[in-house]
């Protein structure tokens, strides 16, 4: 299986590259059912891999002009720091049995994996229904919008430190509608956020895991490869159209991970 994981770690990074965004969001269950993860270290290798690819991007649009850099460092701030909290230490305060209702056991990493799949849900359906209108930039805004900024930091910061994810998805629409960024600029500072957040993230989790550097790096080149790829392919085709497709695909794993972990879970194990 860690043959197709490494064809689907290529595939990851080529629609990160082709689409700017979203494709990571498939790290955590490639990582768990195709390299045989536990769920919590898949989503700290994610924090790793995301973090890698996302920096790789948003070096190449800072060469573009596309990232603000006052947004990132105001949005980011708050965000690190959750982050970097949350997977030093609240992760290890999590029991590994969370719940008894009967026969039936919530465990820790039967949690992370529904709870992923629901951001799986949401992130596909923000795919589907499009790119959000972009609006008239103020150059006031960031001070006028000051507070959500750091409410939605810390949101973004749970959700990354809890599940490994990048959260672009939640991002680009926030940095389009509350701070007003032209969306290339926001599909820019958005990978500037995610790489720090994800990376800072990862250095969290140092001592709590044992991490197997050579798969860890040898699936993070692969990925970064991938988002080179995605980037020369996607010159000659329609990024919308794509990102459409690839939500409903989304969509689909995200309903399968839930029936999966819910009602079939004695069957898998």
């Amino acid at each position: 299986m860690e043959i197709v994981g490494y064809i689907a770690s290529a595939l990851i990074g080529i629609s990160l590259g082709l689409i700017g965004g979203g494709g990571s969001i498939l790290t955590v269950p490639m990582l768990v059912y195709l390299f045989g993860l536990q769920p919590m270290m898949a989503t700290s290798y994610s924090l790793f891999i995301v973090g890698s690819t996302s920096l790789v991007g948003a070096v190449n649009n800072w060469r573009k002009g596309y990232i603000s850099l006052g947004t990132a460092i105001m949005f980011g701030i708050t965000s690190m720091l959750t982050v970097y909290a949350t997977r030093k230490f609240l992760l290890p305060l999590i029991p590994k049995e969370i719940l008894h209702i009967g026969n039936f056991v919530i465990t820790e990493p039967m949690l992370t994996m529904v709870l992923f799949a629901l951001l799986m849900l949401a992130a596909s359906l923000s795919m589907i229904r499009g790119p959000e209108k972009e609006r008239p930039t103020a150059n006031h805004i960031l001070e006028k919008r000051f507070p959500q900024l750091i409410l939605l930091g810390i949101a973004i910061g749970l959700i990354t430190g809890f599940l490994g994810a990048g959260g672009g998805f939640l991002l680009i629409p926030a940095l389009v509608l509350i701070v007003r960024l032209p969306m290339k600029i926001a599909i820019g500072t958005s990978l500037l956020i995610i790489a720090l957040n994800n990376l800072v993230g990862f250095s969290g989790d140092i001592g709590h895991f044992d991490i197997h550097w050579d798969m860890l790096l040898s699936i993070t080149a692969i990925a970064i490869a991938g988002v080179i790829v995605g980037g020369i392919l996607s010159k000659q085709l329609s990024g919308d159209k794509l990102k459409k497709a690839f939500g409903w695909f989304v969509l689909l794993m995200g309903l399968f991970i839930l029936i999966k972990e819910i009602f079939l879970k004695n069957e898998f194990h």
